[in-house]
């Protein structure tokens, strides 16, 4: 496939499921991977994960919950799929797991999720690739000797520490252990083979004043004055000789230093030590460091780039790593790609993508993002894999899970999910005026069991919430009462439309997915433009 033909890709589901699918993901075929799973936190991050065969694990049943436990099924499972190539890791999950207590057992469960994705990561992997293994210090010493049983110790290259926030400290309630202000990058090569661009930071200002404190007259550049001794002596191999009546070892050989000599690129000291001229105006800089300190955090005051998604990572960040690790047309993956911070990222650098998620309200929030920043012609350079396209695969994801549903069924009208509020699993907002919005909620039933008392239920709901407008989406056909009671609640007046829309209104998933939208107001309008309120404002609630 040419770079032309190429259509970048975002995966709904599991991603050991998608990653074993060799059609879609064959061996060696992306070139860098960045992943921020789940910390095994004890957090609610809203992320449902299924065991090594794909069976949905009773360790890991509850959406969204970075909190893993260990039972004996899920257990032999996990093991028995990773002992086909991984032995010792095995071994080190039932060493873990051994000491049976509530973190061990926690964290063996944890690992041997992690581990069997790591297989097949690797696999995925270029020659040229690398890895990026974001974590924090609950886990990242575990996950370090997976990394290292999988893709060796001497593919090992750095341990990036992000500082990604000034001091935090809970002494007022009473904390008793130091401020943690950074998280882990794992960095793991495929081989010596490995792309690397050296990124430099500007140079400090005390190191501009401290350190390139020597100015040529002539020009009136700054530089430092560099050793040309030999680093290690002649027992390194550096070349001996007489320069000016010093023999020494020295860094370069005779000639060269004749060409530096000609440039005008030596000075000398008092007693004739030549040092070499480094000019501050050719400086590119500190070479990056594993020593991250000048990317902060997303903060919950900072608008603009913060989602509301709870572990969104700063853009920067991510455009380091792959800028660092990748060139121009390389393919890089997120397997866990949440909010798509490296999806924007990877698209802004010209770079191709593939994201997984396991959960619709990321996928959802991903396309929102590219949207939003690059317009709705973005829709044409990437394809979604595993989304429902009709009333079968609809009916499938309801029978899977009916919160994917729900909030796959809420992003085909575009409303921002509310969760179980009061009866409302959606909301939209309509312009009614110059500075005044009117709700309209909605609520999905994907249930085989439909019923009058559905519909009187949303209409006491729109009123209780004053929502000028309720809407049903239902994944079976409802019944005519349901219907005639919809018809019978009256209707909303549009005061920038001048007209009147149905008060409740009603729609079958296939009608969704065949065009037969809701009758709302929005629009072009000679007052102003009446929208549904999407992009940044909506995002902002989805959580």
């Amino acid at each position: 496939m040419t770079a032309s033909e190429w259509k970048n890709k975002l995966y709904y589901g599991d991603n050991l499921v998608w990653l074993r699918d060799k059609d879609h993901f064959p061996n060696e075929s992306v070139d860098l991977i960045y992943l921020d799973p789940p910390f095994n936190s004890k957090a609610n991050y809203n992320v449902i994960f299924k065991e090594p065969g794909g069976s949905e694990s009773p360790a890991q049943m509850r959406a969204f919950d970075d909190t893993w436990s260990w039972d004996s099924s899920a257990s032999a499972e996990a093991l028995a799929e990773l002992g086909k190539t991984k032995a010792d890791l095995v071994e080190l999950i039932q060493w873990i797991a051994s000491h049976r207590d509530r973190f061990s057992t926690s964290m063996a469960a944890y690992i041997s999720m992690m581990a069997v994705r790591f297989v097949e990561l690797h696999r995925v992997l270029k020659p040229t690739g690398s890895l990026y293994l974001h974590c924090d210090p609950t886990a990242s010493h575990y996950l370090k000797m997976v990394l290292d049983s999988i893709c060796r110790p001497d593919n090992f290259t750095n341990e990036i520490v992000w500082k990604r926030s000034d001091a935090h400290s809970d002494i007022g309630q009473g904390a008793r252990h130091m401020g943690p202000v950074h998280d882990t990058l794992l960095l793991y090569r495929k081989s010596d083979q490995a792309t690397y661009n050296s990124i430099f930071r500007p140079l400090p200002e005390s190191t501009v004043t401290s350190w390139y404190r020597y100015v040529e007259p002539e020009t009136g550049r700054r530089y430092n004055k560099a050793d040309l001794s030999g680093p290690g002596g002649a027992a390194k191999g550096n070349p001996v000789y007489e320069w000016r009546g010093i023999t020494r070892a020295w860094r370069f050989s005779k000639e060269r230093m004749e060409e530096l000599e000609q440039k005008g690129r030596l000075v000398y000291s008092k007693s004739g030590i030549p040092y070499l001229k480094r000019y501050l105006d050719e400086s590119k800089g500190i070479p990056l460091q594993d020593w991250w300190d000048d990317i902060q955090m997303l903060r919950g005051i900072q608008k603009g780039e913060r989602l509301g998604y709870p572990t969104q990572k700063p853009l920067a960040l991510l455009e380091r790593i792959i800028q660092t690790s990748s060139n121009e047309g390389d393919v890089v993956l997120d397997p866990f790609c949440g909010c798509g911070t490296t999806i924007v990222a990877a698209h802004k650098l010209n770079r191709q993508w593939i994201g997984i998620d396991v959960t619709w309200l990321a996928v959802d929030l991903i396309e929102q993002r590219l949207q939003g920043n690059y317009g709705e012609g973005i829709k044409e350079t990437y394809v979604v894999y595993g989304k429902p396209y009709d009333e079968p695969s609809a009916r499938a994801l309801a029978d899977k899970s009916k919160k994917e549903f729900e909030l796959w069924a809420l992003s085909l009208i575009g409303a921002a999910p509310r969760g179980r509020n009061g009866g409302v699993d959606g909301l939209l907002l309509v312009v009614e005026s110059k500075d005044k919005s009117a709700k309209v909620i909605a609520q999905v039933k994907g249930g085989k069991s439909l019923a009058p008392t559905i519909v009187r239920d949303l209409i006491g709901t729109v009123e209780k919430e004053k929502a000028a407008i309720g809407l049903l989406i239902t994944l079976e056909e409802p019944t005519s009462s349901m219907r005639e009671l919809a018809v019978h609640a009256g209707s909303y007046s549009s005061p920038i439309w001048g007209k009147s829309y149905p008060r409740i209104q009603i729609r079958t998933v296939g009608e969704l997915l065949k065009g037969t939208g809701f009758d709302l107001p929005y629009g072009e309008s000679p007052m102003k433009k009446a929208t549904l309120l999407k992009g940044k404002g909506r995002t902002a609630r989805m959580l």
